[in-house]
């Protein structure tokens, strides 16, 4: 399960990403329209800003932005960031493998084998979905939505 620092870091990604074209966006602004906790927000991005997600100006007309396009942000990167390895269980993680101290066979042991399954599909999702590939989802359902709503004007 994702953090609530995940979740909401992925949340203020995203809406950088739908505010690129305006410029540096304040954590306020981000705060309000989340719904996220500003001085939980202020933390998270510095995080993501040490990171190189973001950039930050200071000053007037200052804020946080993208610190290069959507689409070169995938959900892996930030979710390995903020949370660490994608692996339920450290035997099958790629970037903190640890041998389970009560296995007895890894290569016989099969909740190794179906959690390595289940990481591998989470990073090849995860890996290869970037921001821009979720808003232009999150857009496509928007048009989607509007497009069975039922209109009764006579």
């Amino acid at each position: 399960m994702l953090s609530k620092k995940t979740k909401y870091a992925l949340k203020a990604l995203q809406y950088l990403a739908r505010a690129k074209d305006r410029g540096p966006v304040l954590i306020a602004e981000i705060a309000r329209n989340e719904g996220i906790p500003q001085k939980f927000l202020e933390a998270i991005l510095l995080e993501l800003k040490k990171e190189g997600f973001l950039e930050s100006r200071k000053g007037k007309g200052g804020g946080y932005f993208l610190g290069r396009p959507a689409e070169g942000i995938t959900l892996g990167a930030v979710v390995r960031k903020m949370e660490g390895p994608l692996a339920l269980l450290p035997c099958v993680s790629q970037t903190a493998y640890r041998r389970c101290d009560e296995c007895v066979d890894e290569q016989t042991c099969g909740l190794r084998m179906i959690m390595k399954d289940v990481r591998d599909r989470t990073a090849e999702i995860l890996d290869s979905t970037t921001l821009a590939d979720v808003e232009a989802r999150v857009h496509e359902a928007t048009l989607l939505a509007q497009a069975n709503v039922l209109d009764y004007v006579i």
